[in-house]
């Protein structure tokens, strides 16, 4: 799994911040995954839920609402419509930035407002409720001893979680009309709710409630021993195996971004986590690309000279399979090592006298084919003569055209 750091414009304005988890692998469909009241993108359930998910092949773009977390902006003024809010922006970034998110998750109160924001993103394929409440305003049982002081002196100051977090009126008024209800029965979405028996924040006839209120396909599985913040890690991959699977009868495959390019283009974009971090959309793939430590990067992934070269060693590891392959060869397998370093001109062993009179620094791409033992020497001869022949090293040696043409967003 790669994990991208990112940050989009909450609802209020506020600088909301995100996790992106993706695969490895293609992508086959964008999730969007909603936390439980007053946690956080990073609880470890989210997590777990999410990397197994990206190891299904699911992207799953997380963050903290409002006020919580890292993001920006005051809990004491959001509430559920704020959190709502919140995700249909998400959603908005998701759709802008790589694609439009085709499943829903929601984590408790997270689940409630996932049903709710489900009508206000259109490309939703697919609701998932974990552990979720059928009333909005069921969560206000977690500071029921305040509830009077929060009435009368329009705000109070609660412990959740051993954190303290500042309820106003507006917050209770806001669940009071929230009608979570009304919004599962015009769903017309698939709709999976998982729900322990014994969940004691968030009673199992809440899961029977939007169940009832739901038009099919739905569907309930029973979490059995598990507890409301699913902190057993067996539990969090159970639940998100689960949505891999049901996923697939109901979500069209997401083309990646950078698909909407052509299929062998590459697009390279900022990522704003570090100094030089980028993320690499190549067809269905994504990769980063970074500089090291010592050049002022973090490191996390290779440098662009280091992708230079990791296409030639690929490109000759190919190549010299292919040729054996056709000769009836075993050569199996192949390993190729590149090292690039800037050398003098005058120290090139194969530039022309022309190009050492030239003089400044040239590249030089090392390279060292590794085959297994006993392949004789007639064969050895031929198969390095072959590794020129890679098209990758035959454009190195060339002189290629690049040219420049500069796009600008509408708007900007």
């Amino acid at each position: 799994m790669e994990s991208l750091r990112l940050e989009f414009a909450g609802a209020s304005g506020a600088t909301l911040a995100a996790r992106l988890d993706l695969p490895l692998g293609p992508v086959s469909a964008y999730a969007l995954f909603a936390h439980c009241f007053t946690c956080s993108k990073d609880l470890n359930a989210t997590r777990r839920i999410s990397a197994s998910l990206a190891a299904e092949g699911i992207a799953v773009l997380r963050f903290d609402f409002t006020g919580l977390g890292k993001s920006g902006g005051e809990f004491a003024s959001t509430n559920f419509s704020s959190n709502v809010a919140d995700l249909v922006s998400a959603a908005d970034f998701l759709r802008e930035r790589y694609a439009a998110p085709s499943i829903l998750i929601g984590h408790s109160l997270g689940g409630a407002a996932v049903l709710v924001a489900a009508s206000s993103i259109p490309e939703t394929e697919a609701v998932v409720t974990i552990g979720a409440p059928a009333d909005a305003a069921h969560v206000t049982h977690n500071f029921a001893a305040n509830l009077e002081k929060i009435e009368t002196e329009g705000s109070a100051e609660v412990s959740l979680g051993g954190r303290k977090f500042t309820i106003q009126k507006q917050f209770l008024e806001d669940v009071s009309a929230s009608s979570v209800q009304k919004h599962v029965k015009a769903l017309k979405k698939p709709l999976l709710i998982f729900h322990s028996p014994i969940d004691q924040t968030v009673g199992i006839e809440n899961a029977g409630d939007i169940f009832m209120a739901a038009k099919h396909p739905k569907s309930f599985v029973s979490l059995d021993t598990a507890d409301h913040l699913l902190t057993r890690p067996d539990d969090a991959e159970f639940v998100a195996s689960t949505i891999a699977a049901w996923a697939q009868r109901y979500v069209p495959q997401t083309p990646s971004a950078g698909e909407t390019v052509d299929e062998a283009g590459i697009t390279v974009t900022e990522t704003g986590v570090g100094k030089f971090q980028n993320l690499v959309q190549s067809g269905r793939h994504h990769m980063f690309a970074d500089e090291p430590k010592s050049y002022g990067g973090d490191d996390t992934g290779p440098s662009p000279y280091d992708y230079v070269a990791i296409g030639l060693a690929a490109c000759t590891s190919m190549t010299l399979k292919m040729y054996a392959d056709r000769k009836g060869w075993d050569i199996s397998p192949v390993s190729v090592s590149v090292d690039h370093a800037k050398i003098h001109a005058v120290d090139c062993e194969t530039c022309s006298e022309e190009r050492k009179e030239e003089g400044g620094k040239i590249d030089r791409f090392h390279r060292t084919i590794t085959l297994k033992p006993g392949i004789d020497e007639e064969r050895v001869e031929a198969l390095l003569v072959i590794a020129d022949k890679c098209p990758v090293h035959r454009t190195l040696h060339a002189s290629s055209e690049i040219t420049t043409a500069l796009a600008v967003k509408d708007g900007a």
